[in-house]
C-alpha cells in the first residue's frame, strides 16, 4: 500500500486527513467544489499510517452529507483498473466504509454502490460488512449467488467458503443464505469440525522439563504451531495468525519463542536454576537470552535492573529491543529511581535509547516529582523526531497523569500537528488536564473531530457559554443517530446541565 502524503496541517486538505474538527468548520466555509476536491483525495487516498486505530469514515460522511456531495470520485476509484489486479483492503476499505455510513444515513446511491462492489469488487468482503449492517433481508439475499461466485465449486473453494463463514466479521448474510443455497448450509455446519481438526492435529517440537531444557528450546526451530499453553497442558484456543516473517529465523519467529519459552520457565524454574539464568539473562544466545531476561523481570528478580541496562548497551539490536520493552513492564521503587538516574539530562544519557525508555516508564508509573523528566523527555523527542513515532503517546499520556502544566506548549504542538487522529486525542486528554484554557479553546474544535473519544472528551470539558457553535454542535450530536453512546451520554449530560444553568 501507498505511504500517505500529508499536507501541512494549516491547509484544507491537511486539516481533513488528520481527521480534525477545523477540518470541517473551514470545508464549509471554503469553496464547495475544492473542499469536495480536498474531501474525495482524503477518501481515495487513506491518509491513515493505521486503520485499525484511527477513524475517519464517519467524519467524511458526515462532510458528504453538509456538502450535498455527489459519490462520483467514490465510484470511480472502486472501479478503477487497478480494483482488477490488488485486493489490497487498505485502497477501499475507507471508501466503503464511508459508503456505509451514507447508506445508514439514507444515501440511497451509497447503498446501490456498496451492493454493487459486493458482487463484482476485489475487496467484496469490506463491502459485504457494511451491508450486513445496513441493508435489508431482501437487498441481501439477491446478493448471495454472486458472493457465492468468489468461491469456486469444488474442494479447494468449499474449503476457502468454510474458513470465510468461520471468520465473518458479520454473520448474518450467511445466515439467511443458509436456508437457499445449500453449499452456505453445509459449509457452516462443517467449519466447526475443521477448527477442532486443526487443534487435534497440531504439531511441534516442545521443550523438556528443566530449566535448560527450555532455553535451548528458546534458540531452535519454530513453535510448529503450538504456544506456551500446549507445554502445559492447555492448548491454545485459535493459532496465531501467519506472517510473512514468521520462518524459524525471523526476529518474530525468535520473539514469540523466547516470550513462549519465559513463560514456560515459570513452570520448571528451581531456586537453584538463578545462576543459570543469570547467566543467560548476561550472555546467552539470543532466544534464551531474551527468554531469560523476561522471566527475570516478571519475578522482579533483584538482578534484573541492571541485566536491562547491560542488555540496551548490546551490540546486536534485538536484545536491545528486547530490553527496551522489557524495561516499560518494571514496577516498584527500585526501578523508578534507577529511571530517573537514566531519564535526567545531568547525567549524559538522556538522549540514548535507555533514556527514552526510561522517561516513558516514568511517563507509565512515575511520581509527581517525575514531571519535569517526563516533559524534558517529550521535548527532546519532538524536537528530534517530530510529531509520531512509537513511544511519543506514552510520553503525552505521562504529561497529563502527571498534571505537567510545562508541558502545555509543546502538546497544542502535537495536537495541531500530528497526522494520527489518535495521538492528537491522547494531546487533547493530556491538555484537559494541564491547559485551564482547554474548555474554551481546543475543546471546541473537538466536538468536530473524528475520534469519538475526543468528541465525548469535548463534550464532558467545553465551555458552554461564550461560542454560540457549542450548544448548537452538542444538539446535533445529541440528534444523530449515528452518533456513539459514550457521546450521546456526554453531550446530553452537558444538554442537561446548560439548561438548569439558564433558570
Amino acid at each position: 500500500m501507498f505511504e500517505p502524503v500529508i499536507a501541512p496541517s494549516a491547509s484544507l486538505l491537511g486539516l481533513l486527513q488528520r481527521g480534525r474538527g477545523d477540518g470541517q468548520l473551514h470545508a464549509l466555509a471554503a469553496d464547495r467544489a475544492e473542499a469536495i476536491a480536498a474531501l474525495e483525495e482524503c477518501v481515495t487516498r487513506d491518509p491513515r499510517a493505521d486503520w485499525q486505530v484511527e477513524s475517519r469514515s464517519l467524519y467524511y460522511a458526515r462532510l458528504y452529507m453538509e456538502l450535498e456531495a455527489s459519490l462520483d470520485g467514490i465510484e470511480d476509484h472502486l472501479h478503477s483498473a487497478e480494483d482488477l489486479v490488488t485486493d489490497d483492503e487498505g485502497r477501499t476499505g475507507l471508501a466503503l466504509s464511508v459508503l456505509g455510513h451514507l447508506a445508514a444515513y439514507g444515501r440511497r446511491d451509497a447503498l446501490l454502490m456498496l451492493r454493487e462492489y459486493a458482487a463484482t469488487g476485489a475487496n467484496w468482503a469490506w463491502a459485504l460488512d457494511e451491508l450486513a449492517l445496513r441493508d435489508d433481508d431482501r437487498g441481501l439475499l439477491l446478493l448471495g449467488t454472486a458472493v457465492l461466485d468468489h468461491f469456486p465449486p469444488g474442494p479447494e473453494g468449499d474449503a476457502e467458503l468454510r474458513e470465510f463463514i468461520r471468520n465473518a466479521y458479520e454473520p448474518r448474510p450467511w445466515r439467511l443464505w443458509a436456508a437457499y443455497h445449500p453449499r452456505v448450509s453445509a459449509a457452516a455446519e462443517q467449519s466447526p469440525f475443521d477448527l477442532w481438526q486443526r487443534q487435534v492435529n497440531r504439531s511441534g517440537v516442545t521443550p523438556g522439563w528443566s530449566t535448560a531444557d527450555v532455553l535451548a528450546w528458546a534458540d531452535q526451530g519454530d513453535l510448529g504451531g503450538l504456544g506456551a499453553g500446549a507445554f502445559l497442558g492447555r492448548p491454545d484456543v485459535r493459532p496465531e495468525p501467519a506472517r510473512d516473517s514468521d520462518s524459524p529465523s525471523g526476529p518474530d519467529a525468535v520473539d514469540r519463542r523466547a516470550a513462549a519459552a519465559a513463560r514456560c520457565l515459570t513452570a520448571v524454574v528451581r531456586p537453584e536454576d538463578r545462576p543459570l539464568l543469570l547467566e543467560a539473562a548476561r550472555s546467552g544466545l539470543p532466544g534464551a537470552r531474551r527468554a531469560a531476561l523476561r522471566h527475570l523481570v516478571e519475578q522482579r528478580d533483584p538482578a534484573a535492573v541492571e541485566l536491562i541496562e547491560v542488555a540496551a548497551a548490546d551490540v546486536d539490536d534485538r536484545i536491545v529491543r528486547a530490553a527496551l520493552e522489557l524495561l516499560g513492564r518494571m514496577r516498584g521503587p527500585e526501578v523508578l529511581a534507577q529511571a530517573r538516574r537514566w531519564a535526567d539530562p545531568a547525567t549524559g544519557g538522556a538522549d540514548s535509547a535507555l533514556g527514552e525508555a526510561a522517561a516513558q516508564l516514568l511517563a507509565d508509573a512515575g511520581e509527581p516529582q517525575d514531571a519535569p523528566l517526563v516533559v524534558a523527555g517529550l521535548r527532546r523527542w519532538v524536537s528530534v523526531r517530530g510529531v509520531g513515532g512509537t513511544g511519543l503517546g506514552s510520553l503525552v499520556d505521562g504529561a497529563g497523569r502527571l498534571a505537567a502544566a510545562d508541558a502545555v506548549p509543546v502538546l497544542r504542538h502535537i495536537y495541531g500537528e500530528a497526522a494520527s487522529s489518535e495521538l492528537r486525542g491522547r494531546a487533547a486528554r493530556a491538555l484537559a488536564a494541564t491547559d485551564v484554557h482547554f474548555p474554551e479553546g481546543p475543546a471546541v474544535e473537538c466536538l468536530w473531530d473524528c475520534e469519538e473519544s475526543t468528541r465525548e472528551l469535548a463534550a464532558r470539558h467545553v465551555a458552554t457559554t461564550g461560542d454560540a457553535r457549542v450548544l448548537e454542535r452538542l444538539r446535533r450530536l445529541a440528534a444523530d443517530p449515528a452518533e456513539e453512546a459514550e457521546v450521546h451520554a456526554a453531550v446530553r449530560g452537558r444538554l442537561t446541565a446548560a439548561r438548569e444553568f439558564g433558570r
